[in-house]
């Protein structure tokens, strides 16, 4: 069960007396949002807007949102990072699942014994760290955890951030990944190119995802090729705040224009392939708002994300493009 720092929100709204406040989290704790939104209006009577569309991050928050509503607060929820705000009236607020990791943690020992592993995790299971360690370690499993870089914590890693894991990845020879994301672990496996293992605490199961993330990535490596072969290209800026990459996107623009290709500039909240079927005249896509956008999503022509459009430009430039996604960030 998702238990949320209500009690931070309850002394900010005390000590700043906001006249409305709004809050969003992921999708997957929306309910204990409507939740949290009802006792702020019981206890102190003012109005609380739950933001409901997707947010995936901090480069998600959808603040705009808020603004566009008036709410004097906004509170995001679940996506914890090394700071406790990002603007001025805009507060992150923990939100830790409280089921427990310790039967499936042992079954890991049954898997990986005598082996050294990374132990990652997301924002949600962050305070299970120590616990999974110890198990482990115990177990006899050599246990190493990462050194956060800027938002990330230790040991914490975002769906195109990794500094965490990759700063091990010579050292260690798996990654155990805490939580049922198989999201966030592909992500590890992808730019790593190691044997990376979630331990599902719902299900009770330690899964390897290294084949799930083999088959991500030869998706997106043949999205590469084929657009290398197109002539015409639309650059897509993505309009969510921490997602307007314009400097990106002005730079692949030149860089193709270079290699005699035609190209123009879209802009865009949501990429999604409807979208982009109405855009004509347009032979291959290369967006630079998120990463997992081209490596997670099926669309009917080549959407590239940022290390996909590098390799691209190293094709068309007949230069290697081993070790593409192995890199600690994909913007």
């Amino acid at each position: 069960m998702i238990v949320i720092d209500e009690e931070r929100i309850f002394k900010e709204i005390e000590t700043k007396k906001p006249a409305s406040v709004s809050l969003n989290g992921p999708d997957g704790i929306l309910p204990q949002v409507q939740e949290t939104a009802i006792n702020i209006t019981r206890r102190f009577g003012i109005p609380a807007y739950v933001l409901a569309d997707t947010t995936w991050g901090t480069c998600d928050l959808n603040s705009n949102g808020s603004k566009v509503l008036g709410a004097e607060i906004q509170f995001n929820i679940g996506h914890t990072i090394n700071t406790e705000s990002i603007e001025k009236n805009l507060i992150l607020i923990n939100a830790f699942d409280d089921v427990e990791f310790d039967s499936v943690a042992k079954k890991c020992v049954d898997v990986l014994k005598g082996k050294q592993i990374s132990l990652v995790t997301d924002s949600q299971h962050l305070h299970q760290m120590d616990r999974v360690n110890e198990i482990l370690t115990n177990g006899g499993i050599q246990v190493k955890i990462g050194k956060g870089k800027g938002q990330l914590n230790d040991g914490q890693v975002f769906g195109c951030e990794f500094y965490p894991a990759t700063e091990l990845k010579d050292k260690v020879d798996a990654y155990v990944f805490l939580g049922q994301s198989n999201f966030h672990a592909a992500g590890i496996a992808l730019s790593t190119n190691k044997p990376t293992y979630v331990l599902d605490p719902y299900f009770n199961e330690v899964r390897e995802v290294t084949e799930f993330a083999q088959k991500l990535k030869k998706k997106a490596t043949l999205a590469i090729y084929k657009a290398a072969d197109a002539q015409s290209f639309g650059i897509i800026i993505g309009l969510k705040e921490g997602q307007l990459s314009k400097v990106f996107a002005l730079k692949f623009k030149k860089e193709l224009e270079k290699e005699g290709k035609t190209v123009q500039l879209f802009a865009l909240t949501d990429i999604t392939n409807e979208r982009l079927k109405n855009l004509k005249g347009i032979d291959a896509f290369i967006q630079v708002a998120c990463p997992r956008i081209s490596t997670d999503n099926q669309f009917d022509k080549p959407v590239l994300s940022t290390p996909q459009a590098n390799a691209l430009l190293k094709i068309l430039r007949h230069e290697s493009v081993d070790e593409y996604l192995e890199i600690p960030h994909w913007l």
